[in-house]
Order: C-alpha cells, then structure tokens, then sequence
C-alpha cells in the first residue's frame, strides 16, 4: 500500500503512524529518499504535523511548503526538509482516532486533488477495517482463552470432587458406620460408660461430616455476577479485611503492614473476603510465642502491563514444598496441622476468588520461614 502510494504520488517517504497526545509511533515504513525513519520508532510528536492532524481531526495536504501561506514558516518543514507533505487521519470504526497515513518529499508534488486525496481516504479506511479484524481477532482469541482456562479450572474441581468422594466423605461415614456398631453392642451389654463415650464419639464425627457437607454446599455455591465488577482501591479493602478480622486481631500480638496498592477493577466483597482468609492462614499457621507478622505488597507494573502481582507475606511456621502442590484444593488437609481436624477450605476460596478475575495464585514457601502468596490480578475485566 505504501509502495502504490509512492509509487502513484511520486512521493518518496511514506508511512502509517500511531499518534497520540504524547507519542507518534512508525508502524509501518516504505523510505525511497533515505529519511531514515524505520518500522517502530518513534519522532518527537510537538515536531510532528500528524499532531496537528490529530488535534484537528482534518486532512493536512501540501502540495509546495515555500508556496503555502502557513507551512512555508512552519517548524517541522524546516526541521525534516520537506517541500510535498499529506497526512489523512485514520479514524477506527468505532469513532476513535488511531493516526495518519502520511507521505512526504524534498520536492514539490501535486497532492491537493479530488484522486490522490481519495485514494488516501479508501487507505485510511482500509487501514482502519484491518486493524478492526485484528482487534476481532484477538477477542476471539481472549474469549477462546477464557473458555479453556474455565474447562481446565471446571476438570480441576471436578478432579477434587471425585478425591473428596472416594476419601473425605468415605472415612467420616466408614468412623460412623464402627462407632455405630460399638454403640450397639455396649448397648446390648448394658456397658452405659462405654456407651456414653461411644455416643460423643458418634456424635463428634456426625458434626464433623455435617461441617464437610457444609463446606462443599458453600464451595459450589460460590459464584459471582458481571456487573459486581468495580474500580476498587485495594487500600481500602484491605482496611475493611482488617474491620473483619477486630476480635482476632486484639487475641495475640499481630502485626499487618502494606504497601500503596493499585486500583483494580474487581468485586469488592471477593477481594475482602481474599484478604481475610490469607491473613486468617497467616494467624493459623504462626510460629508459636511469636509476634504474627503480615505484609501485603504490589510488584510495580511494566509500563502497559495488564496484570499486577500482589504479595501477602507471612513470618509462620511455612509449608514443605510438596505439601504446596495441595494447599489450594477443596478440603484437602493442610499436613502441616496436623493437631486439627477441623476443615480448612479457606486457601480454595482464596483460588477460586481469583480465578473469577482472571488470574492465578502461587505460593512460596519454606518450613520455619515463612510464606509468601503471590496473586496475579488484571488491572481490567475484559
């Protein structure tokens, strides 16, 4: 297209830019007159006429800078050397300004009429109709994206349903089923101390298959809905985290300290709920006589990233590596507490919260060192 366009104008330099308020970007290149310009770099956009395109919103055309009345005292004729200059604005599909397609020359050239200005017009658009494929495209494959991380995050849960099947539910119901028949027959035997001891014991793991069953029903309930998404200040989350967790905090001596953290776009009540449960893991697992320390950080964005890293810090008791491949399952003992058995489902909600933005979850830790949960978030919902 740059090739017809010199080609067909006896222009020698022609190029599609991005421009923006700050930069003007080479997209593409064709250089007959050795301009030097090359395919993504940039020229300081106050130096730039497609600036003034922009501001405007109009065609710009010059068919001889000496002649014309304006440029021919303009500073970027005489900065770069031109005489022939056009630069037509390529406007996307959707009404927003994308850039120009421009062409220039150290010699006068005939431009300002009804064939050239149509035949960079027909390019704009069809620039404009190609970057609008491009951005379909790579909507299509985000959305195609999305659904597959959702079938690998739907077969991890089904995997976990079908562990807790064959073992969390088995052995709760396989201790009632003994404890059951031992209470018959002290019964039977009218062995009433026996009997009374066996009943707490029955009725110790009926709770504790009743809180099994209650942890799964809350689990697969959890959902969210689209427009629960909000800009929120994770500052201020993290306050209201702390609001929830007052009486725990005031029971031994806790120390929670953050970073500034950035604004995303999340559901408020998810990303508290976040905070809550890895601080509440952090106060779990401490080590004994010690001051509980917590610390909640931003790894700070490249220039343009989509996503944030956010790192909740602990001082505890830390977890061996490979009880870390475990800890986010639904209902899957957490080895390192081994002194209850109560569950502890807190880690999976803290995976699928994040999982319903986009984003994943790691951990980092070693035994008596403490742990570090790293999140990934996007900074948008798409």
């Amino acid at each position: 297209m740059l090739e017809v366009i010199c080609r067909s104008t006896g222009m020698g330099f022609a190029a599609v830019a991005r421009v923006t308020e700050k930069y003007w970007i080479a997209c593409s290149v064709h250089d007959e007159i050795s301009f030097g310009l090359k395919s993504g770099e940039e020229l300081p956009i106050q130096t730039t006429i497609c600036n003034e395109v922009r501001h405007d919103n109009q065609s710009v055309v010059i068919d001889h800078v000496a002649e014309d009345e304006y440029f021919r005292n303009h500073h970027t004729p005489k900065l770069y050397g031109f005489e022939s200059y056009i630069s037509v604005p390529i406007r996307l599909k959707n009404g927003e300004f994308f850039g120009t397609l421009c062409a220039i020359d150290p010699k006068p050239a005939l431009l300002n009429n009804q064939t050239t200005i149509g035949m960079f017009n027909l390019f704009s658009d069809l620039i404009a109709f190609y970057l609008q494929s491009v951005e379909l495209l790579e909507q299509g494959n985000t959305r195609i994206d999305n659904l597959n991380r959702q079938v690998n995050d739907a077969q991890d849960e089904i995997r976990q349903y079908e562990f807790i099947t064959s073992h969390n539910l088995r052995e709760p119901l396989r201790q009632l089923r003994m404890f059951t028949t031992m209470l018959v027959t002290a019964t039977e035997q009218n062995q009433n101390e026996k009997a009374k001891t066996l009943a707490l014991k029955v009725n110790e793991k009926a709770l504790r298959f009743t809180e099994i069953v209650a942890d799964l029903s809350r689990y697969s309930d959890f959902t969210y809905k689209r427009q629960d998404f909000a800009k929120v200040n994770l500052n201020q989350l993290v306050q209201e985290a702390l609001v929830d967790l007052e009486m725990e905090l005031k029971q031994r001596s806790i120390v929670i300290t953050w970073d500034n953290l950035p604004v995303i776009e999340a559901v408020p009540e998810q990303m508290i709920q976040l905070f809550v449960f890895l601080i509440r893991n952090a106060i779990r697992f401490s080590q004994p006589e010690q001051q509980v320390k917590v610390h909640i950080s931003a790894v700070p964005p490249l220039e343009g990233a989509k996503f944030v890293e956010i790192q909740v810090k602990d001082n505890g008791i830390g977890i061996s590596q490979w009880q870390q491949e475990k800890i986010f399952d639904v209902l899957n003992p957490l080895s390192y507490d081994q002194a209850s058995e109560s569950s502890n489902i807190s880690l999976a909600y803290c995976r699928k919260i994040v999982r319903s933005h986009q984003g994943s979850i790691s951990v980092n830790s070693e035994p008596d060192k403490g742990t570090t949960f790293s999140i990934i978030l996007p900074l948008t919902q798409n």
